[in-house]
This record gives C-alpha cells, sequence and structure tokens, in this order.
C-alpha cells in the first residue's frame, strides 16, 4: 500500500482533475442535459470501464517500466504538464466555452451512450496524463508491492472521479439552468479551472523521479 501521505495527495490531484472541464465532463454534462440522467450514468459506467483498463495497464508493468527508464518517465511528465497548461490556457482563454453551456445532441442508444463513454475516456489525454505521468511519482519501489500501490491508487481515483461525476451527471440540469443567466459565474467557474491546472503543471514540474 502506498504510504497515507502519497495516498492523500493523490486524491487531491485526482479531485483537482475530475473538477476540471475534459472531455468526460464535457460528454456526460452534454449528454445529461439532452437526454436525461439515466443517459448520463450509463454514459459513466463506460468511462468507469475505461478507466479500469488504464489502471490494469498500469498495473501490470507500465509504471514499473516507466520508474526504470528516467528518460521516458521525465518525457511522459513533461508531456502531461504540457497538457495540463494546455488544458488551462482553453479554460481561461478569450471566448472560451463553460461545459456547461446548454447544447443540442441526437439521442442516442444504451449501449452507444455506453461506447462512446468507453471510448471518450479511452482516448482521453488527462485520463493518460494521470495514469501514465502523475500515478508513477507517487510509488515507492522499496515500499511493497509497485502492483498493489498501483491499484490502490487506481482505486482511489477512480471512486474519485465516478462520485464526482455521478454528482455531476445529477445535477447537470439544474447547474445549467442556474449559470445560464449568471455569466459572471461562468467566467469564475473557468478561471478557477484554469487556476488548478495550472497549479497542478507547476507541481508536475518541480517532481523529480521517485
Amino acid at each position: 500500500m502506498p504510504e497515507s501521505s502519497k495516498l492523500l495527495a493523490f486524491a487531491l490531484i485526482a479531485l483537482g482533475l475530475v473538477l476540471t472541464p475534459g472531455p468526460n465532463m464535457i460528454y456526460l454534462i452534454s449528454r445529461s442535459i439532452c437526454q436525461g440522467r439515466v443517459a448520463g450514468l450509463i454514459s459513466l459506467g463506460g468511462i468507469a470501464l475505461a478507466f479500469i483498463l488504464y489502471m490494469l495497464c498500469a498495473a501490470l508493468g507500465i509504471t514499473a517500466l516507466l520508474l526504470t527508464v528516467p528518460l521516458a518517465y521525465d518525457a511522459l511528465r513533461f508531456a502531461g504538464m504540457a497538457y495540463l497548461l494546455y488544458l488551462a490556457w482553453q479554460a481561461v482563454r478569450p471566448g472560451g466555452r463553460s461545459p456547461f453551456h446548454l447544447r443540442q445532441l441526437d439521442r442516442d442508444s444504451p449501449r452507444k451512450l455506453f461506447a462512446m463513454g468507453f471510448l471518450t475516456n479511452l482516448l482521453n489525454p488527462k485520463a493518460a496524463v494521470l495514469y501514465l505521468s502523475l500515478l508513477p511519482q507517487f510509488i515507492v519501489p522499496g515500499h511493497g508491492s509497485v502492483l498493489l500501490q498501483s491499484v490502490a491508487l487506481g482505486t482511489t481515483q477512480m471512486t474519485i472521479s465516478l462520485t464526482v461525476n455521478a454528482l455531476i451527471v445529477l445535477m447537470a440540469g439544474s447547474m445549467a439552468r442556474f449559470l445560464a443567466g449568471r455569466p459572471l459565474w461562468l467566467a469564475v467557474q473557468r478561471w478557477l479551472m484554469g487556476t488548478v491546472l495550472a497549479g497542478l503543471a507547476m507541481h508536475m514540474a518541480v517532481q523529480s523521479k521517485r
């Protein structure tokens, strides 16, 4: 098991990431607003399956490999930092849009909702950054099994992500209606998310290989 301090730090970073706009959040909000909460929850099931796949890949060797190859580890770390900075700019740039802007989508079948949720997260750069760039920083090779540490960290991330996303699905309609007539709140939400993303990027920049 990871050290308690590292597990808590990773949980806070996972919480910060899930609260920032990204493909998963935008897809879930759009589906929940246009097709209802049930559609949003079905889509979330697909997202959960993709997270499980990412966690298994990390636990079964990718993370351990990165820890033994400094150049690969650093390349992914800085790629992750660059991507987080890109997301921060997308959140605060002039003309940027909040994920709570109302949009119209065609209705999809439950099978397609699940499949699209899975593909959205499988191709989500934020998920790749989390498991390939962030998670290895919280694994200590000499502190028990790397496999168990990876599973514990991954399970923590999934629990936080699925809980927050389920709340977003259930509240998406109400939040969109609340924010629709309040442009100042939309701007605050965008700048808050941008600040969190930039802070996470800076945290990654100063981390050294464990």
